[in-house]
């Protein structure tokens, strides 16, 4: 795998894929009420956070698209 994710897309997909895991737990919304939407938002926080920490996507492999420097 090379890397394909630069410094700023790591931190928004981190950030973003911690709010993913933590919104179906502590936001009160009436969207998590169903099993289906927490499944889905966790999941999606799962592959955001685990794409950030291995610096790799593979959808941006399969597009051609590198947002790092090399």
């Amino acid at each position: 795998m090379t890397t394909n994710i630069g410094t700023i897309d790591r931190v928004f997909r981190f950030v973003l894929g911690i709010i993913l895991l933590a919104a179906p737990f502590v936001s009160g919304l009436d969207l998590f009420n169903s099993s289906t939407a927490t499944i889905i938002s966790v999941i999606v926080g799962l592959v955001m956070v685990g794409t950030s920490a291995l610096k790799f996507c593979p959808l941006y492999r399969i597009f051609g698209i590198k947002t790092c420097k090399l």
